[in-house]
């Protein structure tokens, strides 16, 4: 069970300096109050967790409207509204939360991989919080944090290690989890990342002149519109990879496939420059199942290489999958990874939908994580140290390894 025992929290809560420690404790009971901070793209997003995983507080503002405006974020305009908002959505943090500054144990920031220029917001802020309220910092890296936070609403089912497929705008990658910091990466994507292809084909299909669409992410237009599709199998798409035996992914080939494919319905059908082809839903669904097939894919190899007698990632536990990242709200790729796991009698989960996304929350959790992992010795007073990284991986790779494997599978199929 990992849900924090009082019993538990004591003892970290002894190990602490004095100011720390009572910030800890609340009506005679040890809770650790962490302060989130999120910056690492588009997304302004400020929480408060506890250790026992109860959401104190969680204020997230969004650029999404702004830059869809534009057809992509721009970093300087990006940076520009984090600056904006952030010591407001600080403040409306605390209100929310019913806390005092002094009442936190810890600060949380995202320090890598992002946009530089939007890192920097939240690091900076992070920083000037922690000097003036004497609080120590606690450095978070993205990906990871998407990866812990469905340990904080099912504490008792996944217990580490489990098998993480990360899927988002900017990253796609397999990792085996064994706790915060101690990520191995099994496969990673060569170029695209599935949310920034499917922003890019929606684009392209312009699904944005439909109102219903207009301000919403690739992704999601992508989805709802194949469920309006009349004949799901109208477009076929090579399957990327086919012929490599490991866990890295493409989606550049997707992408050009699906440019192609617009171009030549647009030019049978005369279509204006203003204008969207007729079976647009039939495309995306045949998209969203190409997208899911190649995903189901990569994510079998990686079940069969940790199972196999002479790695046995999982130990004698029973294995644990879970799909986190923006692109994990869409149903359709979920449920498919989910009927994939089911059949290696592995359990699959993923975070609520509001936590899918980027958040504050999973930054605060990863903080709350480290100190339950570390201790003391996650705690960092040299704050002018804690600096960002465009690009960060994580503590080890055996993507070398999942090669020379070679494993040839069954493919599972994707629901129908």
């Amino acid at each position: 069970m990992f849900r924090c025992s009082i019993g538990r929290c004591s003892g970290f809560v002894s190990g602490l300096g004095n100011g720390t420690r009572q910030a800890l404790r609340s009506n005679g009971r040890s809770l650790s109050y962490v302060l989130g901070i999120e910056t690492s793209c588009d997304d302004t997003g400020i929480a408060i967790v506890d250790t026992s995983g109860n959401v104190k507080a969680n204020v997230l503002d969004s650029q999404q409207e702004f830059h869809t405006r534009y057809g992509g974020i721009i970093p300087p305009r990006a940076q520009d509204l984090h600056r904006a908002r952030i010591h407001s959505a600080y403040e409306r943090c605390l209100e929310e939360a019913n806390l005092q500054p002094e009442q936190l144990a810890a600060i949380a920031v995202t320090t890598r991989p992002g946009l530089p220029l939007s890192l920097l917001v939240g690091v900076r802020f992070a920083r000037h919080l922690a000097r003036r309220l004497k609080k120590p910092l606690l450095p978070v890296h993205h990906m990871e944090a998407h990866a812990l936070q469905a340990r904080m609403e099912h504490p008792d089912a996944i217990p580490f290690p489990f098998l993480c497929l990360l899927v988002s705008g900017g990253h796609c990658q397999l990792a085996m989890v064994h706790g915060p910091g101690r990520l191995t990466l099994l496969g990673q994507t060569l170029d695209d990342a599935p949310g920034e292809a499917f922003d890019k084909i929606a684009r392209r299909l312009r699904l944005y002149i439909l109102p219903e669409y207009r301000l919403w992410n690739g992704g999601r237009a992508i989805e709802h519109a194949a469920r309006l599709a009349t004949d799901p199998s109208a477009y076929d798409f090579p399957l990327p990879l086919s012929q490599q035996r490991n866990c890295n992914f493409s989606f550049a080939g997707i992408k050009n496939n699906s440019f192609r494919a617009i171009r030549k319905k647009e030019r049978m059908e005369r279509t204006p420059p203003d204008g969207i082809i007729s079976n647009y839903a039939d495309f995306c669904a045949g998209l969203l199942r190409a997208v899911s097939r190649h995903l189901m894919h990569r994510t079998q190899r990686a079940l069969e290489y940790c199972l196999q007698p002479q790695v046995r990632f999982f130990g004698d536990g029973q294995p644990t999958l879970v799909v986190s990242g923006g692109v994990a709200n869409n149903d359709t790729i979920f449920a498919n990874i989910q009927h994939l796991a089911a059949q290696y009698g592995c359990r699959s989960f993923r975070p609520s939908k509001r936590y899918c996304s980027d958040n504050g929350v999973m930054i605060a959790w990863h903080g709350v994580e480290q100190l339950l992992q570390d201790g003391d010795s996650s705690l960092r007073f040299d704050f002018d140290k804690v600096d960002i990284q465009g690009s960060a991986g994580f503590a080890a790779s055996f993507e070398e390894q999942v090669a020379a494997a070679a494993i040839k599978c069954k493919w599972i199929q994707p629901l129908a």
